[in-house]
């Protein structure tokens, strides 16, 4: 009787988690439960039933509501929306149903965004991550751990350690992923692997899965910026632990090159568009376009918004401004044009137009601009009548840099954002085009005959 009370309290001890957690204490029994005896072999049975879950050793998890599996779908989520708003990313084949080790090349700061997308949440991915880099800093560990459920892995000794230290989550059905490169090529071959994935795969007794990823180079380069273009993970057949490190990358290095490198599609048009807005001369034209409208061009700045955000999104804060400034400009030129008595052409508007902003200038002044984003009437009327009512000229830049710079602003990020999500649809620029240019016209239509 004393000896089984003593087991029974053993037994209580383990389960409240004395010295960790359950997938700990069965790691200290070894990887094949190496401790002699009955009794010994009836606990470890017992602890990988308990702290594993219901599939033994290397099932996948059942609770669809924990909170690394809901970290894990939230994480897949993000990353599969950045990268479909830069060029999609397409996965070829999935892995194994259990826990495993995945050995993936490395070229981009982009290939654990990739992963992180194509791999399915189930295995809750974990991703090593260099140490000296990533967790050099409390927001870059912060930034790691969050977003990509990074751990760290030293390069300068104690690797190892750190790799073995994550053998019970291959065992508890996570995919463990690293880069055995160790680094970023830059040449766009796969270098030489090291040995630590293969061991912890051997430690935790699972397979290996080769995986090769294509379009993270072009999508971000090693010391360049980010650009559009899809990517595509390609998951290979999984290898027995027992195997090499060569033959690891031999089976990434097939798989990359069954996964030719796809350029986004392009129209010749947008490139061309986009050559210019980028530009100086993108800048030159934004701003006199938009001084233009404001004295007697009929067509809204916001239209060359529409044309060139979208055609380059990077470029719209400074095409943005430069629209802004012009119409700035254009609209106290205008007023002081209309205090000397000089009426220049206004086509496209109407008489009722100006009555509108006469009455709304002798009750607000200068603040009547502020309706001028929303009620349709051209910039170019509020400035020209601003004029013949010796609104003073300091006034009115203020209002009509916030009424013009609250509007001109937003519709350039909103174009943008078009932009970003039409990326993979860039081969078919001149129609957005088209579309973008009767739209316009047509709701220029529709505003012209509201207020006749």
């Amino acid at each position: 009787m004393p000896r089984r009370l003593r087991r029974r309290a053993a037994v209580a001890g383990h389960r409240r988690g004395r010295g960790g957690t359950g997938v700990a204490l069965a790691f200290a029994a070894g990887p094949s439960g190496e401790r002699c005896g009955r009794g010994a072999r009836r606990r470890g049975r017992g602890r990988r039933t308990v702290s594993v879950g219901p599939g033994g050793p290397g099932a996948a998890p059942t609770a669809a509501l924990s909170p690394s599996r809901l970290g894990a779908v939230l994480r897949r989520a993000l990353w599969w929306l950045v990268l479909t708003v830069t060029g999609g990313v397409r996965r070829h084949g999935q892995l194994p149903p259990r826990g495993c080790v995945v050995v993936a090349n490395h070229s981009s700061h982009a290939d654990t965004a990739a992963l992180l997308a194509a791999l399915d949440a189930r295995h809750r991915p974990a991703i090593g991550a260099a140490a000296d880099y990533w967790f050099a800093s409390p927001w870059r560990r912060r930034v790691c751990r969050v977003l990509a459920a990074g751990f760290p892995v030293r390069r300068t000794g104690g690797g190892m350690d750190d790799l073995l230290s994550m053998a019970d989550g291959p065992r508890a059905g996570r995919a463990v992923v690293l880069f055995p490169e160790g680094t970023r090529g830059a040449d766009g071959e796969v270098g030489a692997f090291h040995r630590g994935a293969l061991v912890l795969a051997e430690r935790a007794g699972v397979p290996v899965v080769p995986v090769a990823i294509v379009g993270t180079d072009r999508l971000l380069p090693k010391h360049g910026r980010l650009r559009s273009s899809p990517v595509r993970v390609r998951i290979g057949e999984p290898l027995p632990p027992s195997a090499t490190p060569q033959d690891a990358r031999a089976a990434v290095a097939a798989l990359r090159a069954r996964t030719p490198a796809e350029p986004l599609r392009d129209s010749p048009v947008r490139r061309r568009v986009a050559a210019v807005a980028a530009s100086r001369l993108g800048l030159l034209l934004a701003f006199v376009w938009a001084c233009a409208e404001a004295l007697s061009w009929p067509l809204m700045p916001e239209l060359l918004l529409g044309i060139a955000c979208v055609a380059v999104p990077r470029a719209t804060l400074r095409l943005s401004f430069a629209a802004l400034a012009g119409s700035l400009a254009g609209g106290l030129l205008a007023l002081q044009l209309a205090n000397t008595g000089l009426q220049l052409p206004a086509p496209l508007t109407t008489d009722r137009m100006r009555a509108e902003v006469r009455q709304e200038l002798a009750a607000e002044s200068a603040s009547a601009v502020r309706h001028q984003p929303w009620n349709g009437i051209p910039f170019k009327v509020y400035a020209a009548e601003a004029g013949h009512a010796d609104v003073p000229a300091a006034d009115w830049f203020v209002e009509s840099a916030q009424a013009r710079g609250g509007r001109t602003l937003t519709v350039g990020a909103a174009f943008a954002v078009l932009g970003l999500l039409l990326c993979r649809f860039r081969r078919h620029y001149g129609a957005y085009v088209a579309l973008l240019g009767a739209g316009f016209a047509a709701g220029l239509s529709l505003v012209v005959a509201g207020w006749s």
